[in-house]
């Protein structure tokens, strides 16, 4: 790490590099310099006005555009609300038998008089939760959505509120909740990057309530209706996730697909057609599939880097990841990668073993590839009196310099 980085990480700037230790067997210039790549994953263009291809095992984004942008979900924020049923289930709050009640609001604003999609289940009815997910999920049913919001919060501004928490529990930063069934809303709004992790969260989190995502017709009322979902049709291992189509969200889809023991999640919006959204994300599937390989840059245990520590018995801590990192690579592609470490910090002792404390953001040419946290590999105590002397002796300097660069 240069010099510059040091005293940066030493002036609690809210977001600082930190050292990182460059993995056996790739050279330092490999991770400080970042040419543009020729072919390979940049050479690759789509139509849709946002998307993001990502491999599900390693998290890296395989393609990106406009993928931080603020994109309104339209229904595949039904996504976000099966995510919300689902974390109760699985914490035993909710059982699937148990049944909530059709209300008139549901019934009409999302039942087959208000004209969107819907389940068709009957005003005052009794659904159970199961048969609820399915008609959100497969149905894509504006009804079940507000049922399931209604049952679980009293109402819908109450769920949508559980949507937006929910959303920054699992690492959705920006995307905000107003309604559970994707209704237009200058509030409501995601980015495709966000939505990625939501997919991944939930195949990872719920493999039991995945499933429904997956199951191609649902029967509710004498109504057999197909899953909206065009990928299940196509011979290319999709198994999820959800579309979406208002006026000023165009048509998009969150999707998913596993071949050879290979997983991709593919994020798209803004296409002008429904048969657009379809040709467009079966590409990107494909290509993510078939166009990348596996490169290990740290095995799990392994010290990625140290982060500043504070008033500690020493003056930083090793960073180490949860498990082993990977990232793929364009196959055949001499494409260098940009690596860094960033945190708040320094990191005031006592600091914690095992504690979640910075992020490994890992660049190929344009594309932020990587973004995976780095935990901290041992604790480090407080320090006798004379090193937190040391240390805030230090700080000070390294302040009044900072201030004087500032005024300069």
């Amino acid at each position: 790490m240069s010099g510059t980085a040091r005293l940066t990480a030493m002036c609690r700037i809210p977001l600082v590099a930190a050292s990182l230790v460059v993995p056996a067997g790739m050279s330092s210039a490999a991770f400080a310099q970042a040419p543009q790549p020729q072919g390979g994953a940049q050479a690759f263009q789509t139509s849709a006005p946002f998307a993001l291809v990502m491999d599900y095992d390693t998290r890296t984004v395989l393609f990106e555009k406009a993928a931080d942008d603020l994109m309104a979900p339209a229904s595949t924020a039904k996504i976000m609300t099966a995510e919300v049923i689902f974390s109760a289930l699985a914490e035993k709050r909710l059982k699937l038998d148990d049944e909530f009640i059709i209300s008139e609001n549901a019934w009409r604003k999302g039942g087959s008089a208000a004209g969107g999609s819907t389940m068709f289940a009957l005003v005052n009815s009794k659904v159970r939760i199961e048969d609820l997910l399915r008609g959100l999920i497969i149905d894509s049913g504006n009804d079940a959505a507000i049922a399931l919001a209604e049952g679980f919060a009293g109402s819908e501004d109450a769920f949508a509120a559980v949507m937006t928490k929910r959303a920054r529990d699992i690492g959705m930063t920006r995307s905000t909740f107003t309604n559970p069934w994707g209704r237009g809303d200058p509030g409501q709004r995601v980015t495709a990057r966000e939505m990625a992790i939501l997919a991944a969260h939930i195949i990872q989190t719920y493999p039991d309530y995945y499933k429904f995502f997956g199951e191609r017709e649902f029967n509710w009322n004498k109504v057999r209706q197909q899953n909206r979902n065009p990928l299940l049709t196509m011979d290319i291992g999709a198994d999820g996730l959800k579309t979406g189509n208002i006026e000023e969200s165009g048509f998009g889809l969150v999707g998913s697909a596993i071949q050879g023991g290979q997983r991709v999640i593919v994020v798209v919006n803004g296409m002008k057609t429904a048969n657009d959204r379809k040709d467009e994300a079966r590409k990107l599937i494909q290509w993510g599939l078939r166009s990348f390989e596996a490169k290990i840059l740290f095995n799990a245990g392994d010290v990625v880097g140290s982060a500043k520590v504070y008033g500690g018995a020493s003056f930083e801590t090793p960073l180490i990841a949860n498990g082993q990192v990977k990232v793929l690579i364009p196959r055949g592609s001499t494409e260098r990668l940009t690596a860094k470490i960033v945190y708040q910090g320094p990191l005031v002792a006592p600091v914690e073993e095992g504690k979640e404390v910075a992020r490994l953001k890992i660049t190929r040419g344009t594309v932020q590839a990587l973004d995976i946290p780095l935990k901290t590999q041992t604790a480090v105590e407080t320090g006798p009196l004379w090193h937190r002397a040391l240390d805030a002796a230090l700080e000070l300097g390294y302040g009044l310099i900072r201030k004087s660069f500032t005024k300069s």
